[in-house]
């Protein structure tokens, strides 16, 4: 990376790269964990993981609440022209991305350009502000994971976007998505995100939710066939939430989101973007959306985050639980990895950490929390673990009848026949305690 002070002016004064230092280091500014040249199961720890910093929170966030305004002042979001004050985020934005060291990063729309109620002013506000980024791609070697439309903030969707029931409100979306699809082919993107945040509806005495449905769909699809037309080659994400702002959102989680997919034949072009603290909203582990995404082949890209238990909103806060994101790493290994996508993080410092430095430790922190994720998941594969307990449990279908059922040879009345001359079935304990206890040695031993 060969520049990082794009517009001449220093955001981060003091804070120099952050380099890998290991577990031994002192240094708040360091990586203890992460060394994104270390090898793991075949890869770096760079191309495994291809870390993407949110434009949104990292860039946007001010640290205001439903209870309280802003405590957050950005020196970057000072100036009173909107295009300068973009020029200026810019600047910041990729002096912290070259400066954390990460690959990639992610934006909605209006988190990097200014908005506009009027089409060609919010047109032309894009293609000035997706230049400005463009040059700075080209000058520090960043990359965009993916980006995306806001389409739930601005009052006109408060019914929706592609399932409003104005069809006007939902061609102004497609202004959006076009303008993004354009502005994602410019700037390299490897991947496209829909996030529904308002894709949903509140009640049903006022809502025709097949008719929404088949309105998304056919949204969807119309995106996919511009996107191609275009010259995009990569997946199109969509990220699942259950609710917030919708009572009920269409695509609540993994599994809602692949029967939508393969319910109106887009599986082929779409996938899953898993949002950690979004499977948790939906009463799901985190590793069990990833999972359910997995084994249908759609799992795309990862938002990584975490929420508080002890609240029922949606926190986004830096991942730091070693346990779950192992298992969550643990997943992505079998899948494979990620393909085009990566981690994204979308999280945001707390309220009450206000210092510009804060932001590179909590993206530290959670950059840590994956690498000692990445390297616990790959032990646990390496030794067998997991394997060996799941192949235990099964091994009743890997000869005999079982294997012929899973082979598709048995008839109803052939189970019914197998099961009378059976005289008694074992237990088959599950050995979760075992399985748990062997986890956490390899973690901490």
């Amino acid at each position: 990376m060969s520049k990082v002070f794009i517009g001449g002016k220093e955001y981060f004064p003091g804070i120099g790269k952050i380099n890998y230092e290991g577990k031994e280091s002192d240094n708040p500014l360091a990586f203890k964990f992460y060394d994104e040249n270390w090898i793991v199961a075949g890869k770096s720890m760079k191309e495994h993981l291809r870390f993407a910093v949110a434009y949104w929170h990292t860039l946007t966030e001010d640290g205001s609440d439903p209870f309280g305004d802003a405590t957050q002042d950005r020196p970057w979001n000072q100036a009173k022209d909107p295009l300068k004050e973009a020029e200026e985020k810019a600047d910041a934005a990729f002096e912290f991305f070259t400066k954390l060291g990460a690959p990639y990063y992610c934006f909605h729309d209006v988190d990097a350009a200014p908005d506009a109620d009027d089409v060609k002013e919010y047109e032309k506000n894009v293609e000035t502000v997706t230049s400005m980024l463009l040059e700075r791609q080209k000058a520090t070697g960043m990359k965009l994971l993916w980006n995306t439309a806001n389409m739930f903030s601005h009052p006109r969707y408060m019914n929706g976007a592609a399932t409003n029931p104005d069809f006007r409100v939902l061609s102004r979306a497609a202004v959006q998505v076009k303008a993004m699809l354009d502005a994602n082919v410019k700037l390299g993107g490897e991947n496209y995100v829909f996030w529904g945040g308002r894709e949903g509806y509140t009640q049903l005495f006022n809502t025709d939710m097949k008719r929404e449905q088949e309105h998304l769909a056919r949204f969807l699809s119309l995106a996919r066939d511009y996107g191609r037309k275009i010259g995009f080659k990569g997946p199109f994400l969509i990220e699942p939430k259950p609710m917030e702002p919708s009572k009920h959102q269409y695509d609540s989680d993994a599994a809602a989101v692949i029967a939508f997919l393969k319910t109106y034949d887009l599986a082929g072009d779409f996938m899953i973007n898993i949002e950690a603290n979004h499977a948790t909203l939906a009463g799901k582990a985190f590793p069990h959306d990833l999972a359910v995404a997995a084994n249908a082949g759609l799992l795309g890209s990862i938002d990584a985050n975490r929420g508080d238990p002890q609240n029922g909103w949606d926190t986004d806060q830096f991942p730091t639980d070693v346990y779950d994101a192992t298992h969550a790493m643990l997943v992505v290994l079998q899948n494979g990895g990620l393909g085009s996508g990566g981690l994204n993080f979308d999280a945001k410092v707390r309220r009450n950490s206000t210092d510009l430095e804060d932001l590179f430790h909590a993206h530290i922190g959670g950059m840590d929390t994956f690498a000692i994720a990445l390297e616990a998941a790959d032990r646990i594969i390496a030794r067998g673990l997991v394997k060996k307990f799941r192949d235990s449990r099964y091994e009743s279908y890997n000869s005999g009848r079982g294997a012929e059922f899973e082979q598709g040879k048995l008839s109803f009345e052939d189970l019914r026949d197998y099961a009378a001359g059976i005289k008694e079935i074992p237990k088959i304990s599950g050995k979760q305690e075992q399985i748990e206890n062997a986890i956490n040695q390899i973690l901490f031993g």
